[in-house]
């Protein structure tokens, strides 16, 4: 098969497992390792995992390392530090402990397809420590739950495990070598990590911001790409010469450039890259997966899917305990990451190219590893009822925390229940105090909600997003709810509840700007308040001030504009830099001079029918430079500019009908 035949077959595979996942909810992650299984050797047969496509498959993660890496943030780390360094350290450490322990007993005992040695138990051990981040972390943001009890410890684990990669990446190499080099490996790659590490950290930070503000100025931006990408595989390339990983030089790269201003620009210019070419990387993994060794070695495989299961959600539930939690956040916690992970089959590959482990085992080892993602879904959508099942306590610890926020709230009537007491919260209370209103709000972090209590503030931890929290808040007596955080699945999740069972109740949504606008007020909020319109508007109040617009006409202004719902400031005129995958399905404003010869000319506006399209006429301007206020009855004339107002594609058709000859 040709070079272009080869990459149209991946393509084909990639869109098309993508698409069913996404029709099913599901990652793509998962119909990559779908779509691999399917076209690799052991299914279909269309293609053979070449040493080739394994090469560009690896670079997938090199980018990967290089995301994790700019995602390294000290404060972040140091605000996270109990969930980081406690619960992940010694999940990974316990996991590692045991599972090492354990292969070497089977290997002691049974012999034959075990029949390991330390090293690889070693190297297991860590491709069994890891979760899945990529699952987890999206399915919880699609459940509202990343800021909940068990949420916040999730996101500890799984960020102590990103990190617990760098080591084993260093380790897993020197443990492929001769048992007479061994020790003198496992040295001189630790001493060439810390070598490489101190020198590019020391004095590798400065450089770099020097050099990517250098290259910013040139105000090129395919210039900035090429040097983003030179540094990535550069950095890559010099770990690889010193005789460590790829990802390593990728990691160090990342956390350089974390820490320069252009982190966030960096982040989004390397997405595509990084999501195209790990893509790459999976679809490699699930080829190498035979499915026959579903049929003929079952009880292997479903006993190494089982065991890391139980084991790793034993784990986490212990030590989640150990650190305070209740056994229902402690179980959840266990469920959440049970799973293998991205990681796991990264390390998995390194372990196989250092010929540490037989394809007697790599392969019931790879398949257990997949029928554990695709089980992830599952597992966290009947987490709740496993629970609830299992543990008596949890039902119990809820009930106790709904009779606290309904004890706090028994006494209130016409109060406003605020949704998440962070700043904007506070500062909500604050002018609801100064007035008289009295207001109940609830909030996840233990530790604001401690000492906002312990102050007098009338504030209680629950979560808004489960109709019980809201119910003991008493939403049914209240007078307005206040939704002050900008996670908008979860405020999605608030308005459905309040819909349901309160519906009389007016909702005061925040959010960041428009995009969700119109999302959020079909789901019944009352007022939905975006930030960047709203400061857009203080903005323009202030300049009008101050070039001596009388305040009564500015207030006047701005009033009008929240009255019609932002109605002249919804959507902004599109330039080729606005136009990511993120915003091309956002609405905006285009403008369309109508030429010599246009059919439309001498119609009225009317006849048109573009609101009939989704689209509408904000402004028009005749040829002669007058502004006009759009109506029905206006007739069209050749130089007239009309702004539309709508989405992109309904733009597309209206622009085509105005213009066409």
């Amino acid at each position: 098969m040709s070079s272009l035949a080869l990459t149209l077959l991946y393509l084909l595979a990639a869109v098309l497992g993508v698409v069913v996942c996404r029709s099913l909810k599901l990652p793509p992650m998962l119909g990559y390792l779908a779509a691999g299984v399917m076209i690799g050797p052991h299914a279909l047969a269309l293609a053979q995992n070449s040493e080739s496509v394994r090469h560009l498959g690896e670079f997938g993660v090199v980018f990967l390392m290089f995301a994790i890496g700019l995602e390294f943030s000290l404060p972040k780390l140091r605000a996270m530090r109990r969930n980081v360094f406690g619960l992940g350290l010694f999940q990974v450490a316990l996991t590692m402990g045991l599972g090492f322990g354990g292969t070497l007993l089977l290997a002691a005992f049974f012999g034959g397809v075990w029949d390991v040695s330390w090293q690889t138990a070693l190297a297991l051990s860590g491709t069994l420590s890891m979760s899945s981040t990529a699952i987890v972390v999206k399915l919880m943001a699609e459940r509202a739950e990343l800021e909940t009890d068990h949420g916040r410890r999730i996101l500890g684990i799984l960020l102590f495990q990103d990190l617990a990669v760098v080591p084993l990446l260093v380790l897993i190499p020197a443990l492929g070598s001769s048992p007479d080099q061994l020790l003198a490996a496992l040295g001189m790659a630790l001493f060439k990590a810390a070598i490489l590490v101190a020198v590019l950290l020391t004095g590798g930070q400065g450089v770099m911001r020097w050099w990517l503000t250098l290259v910013a100025r040139r105000k090129s931006e395919e210039l900035f790409m090429l040097n983003l990408l030179l540094i990535t595989l550069g950095l890559a390339w010099l770990t690889d010469l010193a005789g460590l990983s790829l990802a390593l030089g990728a990691f160090i790269a990342g956390v350089l450039v974390s820490e320069t201003e252009y982190r966030h620009q960096v982040g989004t210019d390397i997405r595509p890259f990084h999501d195209v070419l790990l893509g790459l990387f999976f679809i490699t993994i699930g080829m190498m997966l035979d499915w026959h060794i579903l049929l003929e070695q079952w009880a292997l495989v479903l006993s190494l899917l089982l065991v890391p299961l139980v084991l790793k959600t034993g784990i986490i539930l212990l030590l989640a305990r150990m650190m305070g939690a209740t056994t229902g956040v402690a179980m959840r916690t266990g469920l959440y990451l049970a799973q293998a992970g991205e990681f796991g089959f990264v390390l998995l590959s390194l372990t196989q190219d250092n010929g540490l482990v037989r394809p007697a085992l790599m392969n019931p080892i790879l398949a257990a590893m997949v029928l554990s993602m695709l089980a992830t879904p599952f597992l966290i959508l009947y987490s709740n009822q496993i629970v609830m099942k299992l543990v008596a306590s949890d039902w119990l610890h809820q009930s106790l925390q709904m009779t606290t926020i309904a004890r706090k709230s028994i006494d209130s009537s016409k109060h406003v229940i605020i949704c998440g007491y962070g700043r904007c919260g506070q500062n909500l209370a604050r002018m609801l105090e100064a007035e008289g209103i009295p207001y109940m709000a609830l909030d996840l972090d233990p530790d604001r909600v401690r000492q906002a209590a312990a102050a007098g503030d009338s504030v209680v931890y629950g979560d808004a997003t489960r109709l019980q929290a809201l119910v003991a808040a008493g939403l049914v007596r209240a007078s307005a709810v206040a939704l002050t955080y900008r996670d908008v699945p979860a405020s999605l999740k608030v308005l459905a509840n309040i819909s349901s069972h309160a519906p009389h109740v007016p909702v005061v949504v925040r959010t960041q700007d428009d995009t969700y606008l119109d999302r959020l007020q079909a789901a019944g909020a009352t007022e939905v308040v975006p930030e960047a319109i709203e400061g857009s508007l203080m903005l323009a109040g202030h300049a009008l001030a101050l070039v001596g617009v009388p305040m009564r006409r500015v207030i006047r202004l701005l009033q009008d504009q929240r009255e019609a719902r932002y109605k002249l400031l919804r959507g902004y005129f599109h330039g080729a830099d606005d136009d990511t995958v993120n915003e091309r399905d956002q609405a905006r404003l285009s403008s369309v001079t109508l030429p010599p010869g246009a059919h439309t000319l001498g119609q009225p506006l009317g006849e048109l029918a573009l609101h009939a399209m989704g689209v509408e006429v904000v402004n028009l301007r005749h040829g002669n430079g007058r502004m006009a206020t759009p109506s029905d009855d206006m007739v069209l004339a050749e130089g007239d500019t009309l702004v539309l107002s709508g989405y992109p594609t309904a733009l597309a058709v209206a622009q085509d009908k105005l213009l066409r000859g």
